[in-house]
């Protein structure tokens, strides 16, 4: 039991001082100024309710034991805060400081005071836990004559892995990049989530028993088939990686760019990886289309390689600034939340749809394309290079939501722009060819409720299955799946853990 008068004793709600702007803004280290236990942090743990209905779990799709290690935190007691905490989540230290805490959402105590700190504790704990060299690698008491693939190494694939290897499976995760960690690693900017907390969960995995392949690509490298011959189920966790474009006037011009061709590029030059692309924002004129987390990350990564300004649009109108009441508690509320990067330049449009883009006209040198010397072996490159971006207000009117507003065309100056308006569904064209399965309605991989997808022995977890999500999603998902494949290598009740079905949705957590 918490301490039943702590939310009345303590009011306010304390959060980790940032490095100042003009420090931060010159480096890709964490933007906190703080970190670890704080003077006020079990004073703020005790703000919990420990209610007797606790909907901070129904909105973790994960079932994170919340009021349990929150109570633990108060009372100091690490240890078992760190044994509770990992009984759910396989890295809490990613979703401690990058998921939107759907949890806070669904506090008891946010309906008349600010939320309880539950993601920060989440943080708090993983971080002693590691500090105080409570993190042990956990290995199989036995070992099964099982074989699992596991494809892409983002959270859900790694979530699965891990609990897969910790059952005694043997378990190989495949990664086409040059490490280990998806989207975790070069999808997220450093100066959110240093690599280093991903590194040293690949060692503890790997002190486990998973093995690791990465630059190598299942489809290519290796078919999928084959894949599927060599190992007795197939995980497939590769995302959601195809962009969603913007078909608009002027969309051939250099200088246009996916968001996830940009952000990859600036991690790899922090550590100096080759950059597969080799954009930068420095020195130029900066528009970034699409105004979530990831248009965030743009507009940090581009202060900090110096661009000249930059310019964030977002087609729907600003969030308000408390709960609207189109979204009572305790379900998820899009509210206005001002980001780190947001605080250190840049300006965000708001209402704003973009009409096309304008560049240059200029001929670029003429390309022999098959060696021959007639003039047909020669073909013009006319597409010039974006000097700017067309934009346009939207309202609500006769045409919808987003109906053009007449007389607010203007064009923006851009040397850059950047497409950050979401993904549309997994990367599919080698393993229709080679494996085919089945799609669902929107081309993401089909699954039943076990993840088991039409080929059998190969299962899916994560966006590749559920679209594009949040890592907590993409978490229960893996560890889900994980209790699938376990089930069917086995031919037995699993004991692993089992948070979600695949057809969940946020609104339909059982508890």
């Amino acid at each position: 039991m918490g301490d039943p008068r702590g939310f009345l004793k303590v009011r306010t709600r304390r959060e980790l001082a940032e490095r100042p702007v003009e420090e931060r803004i010159k480096d890709w280290f964490d933007v906190h100024a703080e970190s670890g236990v704080q003077p006020w942090t079990q004073e703020q743990a005790a703000r919990c309710m420990d209610c007797g209905t606790p909907f901070c779990m129904t909105g973790c799709p994960l079932g994170n034991l919340i009021p349990e290690w929150n109570d633990l935190v108060r009372q100091g007691k690490w240890e078992d805060a760190y044994n509770r905490l990992s009984m759910t989540n396989n890295f809490p230290e990613v979703t401690g400081r990058i998921c939107p805490a759907l949890c806070e959402q669904s506090c008891v105590l946010g309906i008349h005071q600010p939320p309880t700190m539950i993601r920060l504790d989440e943080q708090t704990i993983i971080d002693q836990a590691w500090d105080l060299d409570y993190v042990k690698p956990l290995p199989p008491q036995r070992l099964t004559d099982q074989t699992v693939a596991v494809v892409g190494s983002g959270p859900a694939g790694l979530a699965a892995a891990q609990q897969l290897t910790r059952a005694g499976h043997t378990v190989v995760v495949y990664e086409k990049d040059d490490a280990i960690g998806g989207l975790m690693r070069y999808g997220i900017p450093n100066f959110k989530l240093e690599k280093g907390l991903l590194d040293r969960r690949v060692k503890q995995m790997e002190a486990e028993g998973t093995r690791f392949r990465t630059n190598v690509e299942i489809g290519k490298d290796i078919t999928w088939d084959d894949l599927r011959d060599r190992y007795d189920a197939v995980v497939v966790a590769i995302g959601s990686r195809v962009p969603r474009d913007m078909k608009i006037p002027g969309r051939e011009l250099d200088g246009i760019h996916f968001a996830l061709d940009f952000l990859p590029d600036a991690t790899r030059r922090i550590f100096g990886v080759k950059p597969v692309h080799d954009i930068t924002a420095k020195d130029k004129h900066v528009v970034i289309i699409g105004g979530g987390d990831t248009g965030s990350d743009c507009l940090g990564t581009s202060i900090r390689q110096g661009a000249k300004d930059v310019t964030v649009l977002q087609i729907m109108p600003k969030e308000p600034t408390s709960r609207p009441d189109n979204s009572p508690w305790p379900t998820f509320a899009r509210t206005y939340q001002k980001t780190s990067s947001m605080e250190e330049g840049g300006e965000y449009i708001y209402s704003t749809d973009s009409v096309n883009f304008e560049g240059t006209e200029e001929e670029k040198a003429k390309v022999n394309i098959d060696n021959s010397t007639t003039a047909e072996g020669f073909v013009a490159d006319e597409r010039g290079h974006v000097t700017g971006l067309k934009v346009v207000s939207v309202a609500p009117g006769e045409n919808g939501p987003f109906t053009r507003q007449p007389g607010t065309e203007r064009v923006l100056p851009a040397d850059l722009v950047l497409i950050s308006v979401g993904f549309l569904h997994p990367d599919t064209e080698t393993i229709l060819d080679q494996m085919p399965v089945e799609l669902d309605k929107r081309g993401n991989i089909a699954r039943n409720d076990k993840f088991a997808t039409s080929q059998d022995g190969v299962f899916v977890c994560g966006d590749a299955g559920r679209g594009q999500s949040l890592v907590v999603w993409a978490i229960a998902e893996g560890r889900s799946c994980a209790s699938a494949v376990d089930e069917y290598l086995t031919k037995e009740k699993s004991e692993l853990p089992a948070p979600i079905k695949a057809s969940q949705s946020p609104m339909m957590l059982p508890r």
